[in-house]
């Protein structure tokens, strides 16, 4: 049984964590994206190391990594517990002004700012009545992605310490930079991580386990003109802008777009176009669930891009093809127990479960193709990537309880 009496950590680590503005750049090539994220890196690897954790270290790309030595006396598996510490760039993350709401008692919220956090369009606050909701200002994200799942996994982390009467594995805490960005484990080595499974605390409301995610590539057309003064440009000038625009508007418009897509539902989407006369950028993220649907849009979209070039003459097309990341579940179906030990666990605690998939991916995506088998648990929180940000206090208390069931049931299974 948790120890009820038990002074939970987690929303005062979040509410410092959320202050560091560790906002990536998925537009920057360096790693980590923005020299401000290791900020709070190395402050989290002091934390670990100040909690007992002697090998706490941040290293020079910005990782955290930690080891809690097990006290089972039985061969347990190495379990890695992982969490992120940048925040999107869809929004700004600076001077974050996080409010705790105590004792919502049902209806809108109302932000600083003016913006509403609608009742009307988050039915799931009709089961937080009593609760305390942390929100930001209104003028910024809050960063409960994922700054509330790691201040979670320390306090699971400073619970198992201070409480060694509970038996558990050897734990390996893990957290990212630039996960947003899709580049959380670039240059992470996961075989010196030396865990067998792992569980990345970044999925949203209470009981949410995830081990299903997109599959994942980019691309990026580069459209190539030929420019001259506008003055005198019959004849002479081939203008990249409207052979992008051209290319652009053969795009499916009643499908494949996220914006006209759900559920199992895969996507195209041209999120970014730059350009002028002489060479214009389009840039594609391209998701499904089943990993050769990705060719078939890819080549969708070169064979727009080659259309587009012969009506313009003159013009030339480039591309690059980047994979991102592939579904999880191709690897977590060989391990169910990873899954299945987190459902038990919620049991426990009399959570329901609720299996699902991300429509979109994780670090734990791309662990699981470098050896880690990692689905995604509940860090409470709502509303990502989007200034109605919020998270509860009692479920995130509830993630830190479901953190050390998940390693007692680890502990109590093996042998």
């Amino acid at each position: 049984m948790f120890d009820e009496t038990y002074a939970f950590t987690c929303v005062d680590r979040f509410l410092r964590y959320v202050k560091y503005d560790t906002q990536s750049d998925s537009n920057a090539t360096a790693y980590p994206s923005t020299e401000k994220q290791k900020v709070l890196l190395q402050a989290l690897a002091d934390e670990l190391k100040a909690m007992g954790l002697d090998d706490a270290r941040m290293d020079e790309w910005g990782y955290v990594t930690a080891t809690l030595p097990g006290n089972s006396g039985k061969r347990v598996p190495a379990i890695a517990l992982i969490g992120h510490a940048d925040t999107s760039d869809q929004v700004s993350g600076a001077n974050v002004k996080p409010i705790v709401h105590r004792d919502y008692r049902g209806g809108d919220i109302v932000l600083p700012n003016g913006l509403v956090i609608a009742a009307a369009d988050n039915p799931d606050l009709k089961g937080m009545i009593g609760f305390d909701i942390i929100t930001g200002s209104g003028d910024t994200l809050l960063g409960a992605d994922d700054k509330a799942g790691v201040a979670e996994i320390f306090d699971a982390i400073h619970y198992l310490v201070t409480h060694p009467g509970v038996k558990h594995g050897t734990v390996k805490v893990l957290v990212t930079p630039d996960e947003e960005t899709g580049r959380g484990t670039e240059k992470l080595d996961a075989a010196s991580l030396k865990a067998d499974f792992g569980y990345t605390v970044d999925a949203g409301e209470r009981g949410e386990i995830e081990a299903e995610t997109f599959s994942a590539d980019a691309m990026t057309f580069r459209f190539y003109g030929r420019s001259t003064h506008p003055g005198y440009a019959k004849g002479k000038m081939i203008n990249s802008v409207r052979v992008a625009a051209d290319f652009l508007g053969h795009l499916p418009k009643d499908r494949l777009s996220p914006e006209t897509t759900d559920g199992r539902d895969g996507y195209v989407h041209c999120l970014a176009v730059t350009g002028n006369e002489e060479l214009t950028t389009v840039k594609f993220i391209i998701r499904d669930f089943e990993t050769p649907k990705l060719e078939v849009y890819e080549d969708m979209l070169k064979k727009l891009a080659a259309d587009a070039v012969g009506r313009h003459p003159g013009s030339r097309m480039e591309y690059d093809l980047i994979q991102q990341y592939r579904n999880m579940k191709e690897v977590l179906d060989a391990h169910p127990q990873v899954e299945a030990y987190a459902i038990e666990a919620m049991k426990r605690l009399g959570i329901t479960p609720k299996p699902g998939y991300i429509r979109g991916g994780t670090d734990g995506a791309r662990l699981c193709y470098m050896g880690l088998p990692t689905p995604n648990i509940f860090d409470g929180a709502h509303n990502y990537h989007s200034p109605f940000e919020r998270v509860a206090v009692q479920d995130m208390e509830m993630a830190v309880k479901t953190i050390v069931e998940i390693l007692k049931v680890w502990e109590e299974r093996s042998s």
